[in-house]
């Protein structure tokens, strides 16, 4: 069966950009994970076609935790834009998600060869455009991997070693997540060199000072309205984001 790789990134795209989710496209397409691919790739096109800017690529599904909340059993990967771009310890609007949860992460700044420059402390919102927050791995592939939004901490130096680093997820002040950078694949500089490769496969080059997110150290948490969110890494430092809601407005700490 011919599968509509237009039509089908348009659906994901005008889901994205209403924040109205739609139905898994596995269930009235049969999608292999190529073709899934593909899918993103055009995804990716009509946002760059609207004037947003490649800034990155991001890893999905690298911790068995967080394996184990979304079903699947491999490591995908997605691209990041400016859009995406969120300031350390800026606010958002959560009227621009449908259903949002947010991941402590590792970072990489790159030179053109993909090498890493710096490291920093990270956290990813993520936004699966399907109803349910339910996907099997084709769905989440050709949605970009859920990817919504990125906040970058403090570059630094890439230390010697990054493999057993503490990581902690805190929602005001409160944690609710704690990990290990070992959870990235068992190291965020191999989940580093499996992306670039995967990426690489497929026509994408890095260019230098994009970021690269590894993938999470933890299990997703909801981003909740008024909800002040940091990640916190051993020896790297913090990220941290606001969602606009009760707790932000009028200026309220």
């Amino acid at each position: 069966m011919s599968v509509d790789v237009d039509a089908l990134a348009e659906r994901l795209d005008r889901a994205q950009r209403s924040a109205a989710a739609v139905r898994q496209l596995t269930a009235t397409d049969q999608l292999d994970v190529p073709t899934a691919y593909r899918i993103q790739q055009r995804l990716v096109h009509l946002r760059t076609g609207r004037g947003e800017r490649l800034v990155g690529l991001k890893m999905g599904l690298t911790s068995q935790a967080k394996m184990t909340q979304m079903g699947v059993d491999q490591p995908i990967w997605g691209h990041l834009t400016d859009a995406m771009d969120i300031d350390d310890g800026g606010t958002v609007d959560p009227g621009r998600f449908i259903h949002p949860r947010v991941e402590p992460e590792v970072a990489f700044l790159l030179d053109g060869g993909g090498a890493p420059t710096a490291v920093a402390p990270a956290l990813e919102a993520i936004d699966s455009r399907y109803a349910g927050f339910q996907f099997t791995l084709p769905d989440v592939i050709a949605d970009n991997t859920s990817a919504a939004g990125f906040v970058i901490g403090a570059w630094r130096p890439v230390p010697v070693g990054v493999d057993n680093l503490g990581v902690l997820l805190e929602v005001d002040g409160r944690v609710v997540q704690t990990g290990s950078t070992a959870a990235i694949l068992g190291d965020p500089r191999r989940a580093l060199a499996r992306g670039l490769d995967q990426a690489r496969a497929a026509g994408v080059r890095p260019e230098p000072g994009w970021v690269f997110l590894a993938g999470a150290a933890t299990a997703a948490a909801a981003l909740e309205p008024g909800a002040h969110v940091r990640a916190v890494v051993e020896e790297l430092g913090s990220a941290s984001l606001r969602v606009a809601g009760p707790a932000t407005e009028g200026g309220a700490p």
